[in-house]
């Protein structure tokens, strides 16, 4: 026999999410919520779970209902609407390791873009946000070298031609990883144009990652950006 309690009680976390809290200790980077297709209510019960958590906990690509219903649990969670990110707890964790520079060639690149520099900056390492730099005025990129020679990985992210990464690892020594975004007229289909520009880059030095994959980019450079061991330095 059902009891009513149990028939009212609702799903339990375990029917829909198995949460892999050890992702930290096994793989030195935590796990990250991909909002996309969960229910606010799914999410809310994720946010609870995470709550106690040491680990940093990412919710990527949360749109306001569940932003709403992940800061029902964590009041006091980072959120950045354009990026549609959120992130538990709201202190990024110690800053260490080498720069991550972001680069939006264009303001309509920059969702995808700061969810690349939350990413890695959330992941704990330095980074700086440089927008608006695109091919269409050289200068623009040109007047940031310093700041770009100085990073140990710089993510540009650029739609309609995808041609920024190029000129960049032209520039610099550091790795370049390339972020599509869907930006851009007819012909440039939704990113595919840039993506397939980005891989057939003639500079060496261009990793490439999907389109509008932001945080596949920021925890890449994250990665590459991690401090040096002592043998390494």
């Amino acid at each position: 026999m059902i009891m009513p309690e149990a028939a009212n009680s609702g799903p339990s976390l375990e029917a829909f999410a198995n949460l892999d809290h050890d992702r930290t200790h096994r793989r030195g980077y935590p796990e990250a919520i991909y909002c996309t297709s969960k229910t606010p209510e799914q999410l809310a019960m994720i946010a609870a779970a995470v709550r106690d958590q040491p680990h940093v906990t990412l919710f990527t690509r949360a749109s306001k209902e569940h932003a709403a219903a992940i800061l029902s649990e964590l009041p006091d969670a980072f959120h950045d609407q354009e990026a549609n990110l959120l992130a538990w707890p709201a202190q990024p964790s110690e800053v260490n390791g080498g720069l991550v520079a972001v680069l939006a060639a264009g303001t309509s690149d920059l969702p995808v873009a700061k969810e690349a520099q939350l990413t890695a900056s959330y992941l704990g390492r330095p980074t700086e946000l440089i927008v608006d730099v695109g091919v269409a005025g050289l200068h623009r990129v040109l007047g940031r070298l310093e700041v770009l020679r100085q990073a140990r990985v710089v993510v540009v992210a650029a739609g309609m031609d995808g041609a920024l990464p190029s000129v960049v690892a032209g520039l610099i020594a550091a790795p370049v990883v390339a972020l599509p975004t869907s930006i851009g007229y007819g012909a440039a289909f939704d990113g595919l144009a840039a993506l397939l520009a980005m891989l057939n880059a003639c500079a060496p030095g261009v990793a490439v990652v999907n389109i509008d994959n932001g945080y596949g980019a920021g925890h890449l450079a994250a990665q590459i950006a991690a401090p040096l061991s002592p043998d390494q330095q």
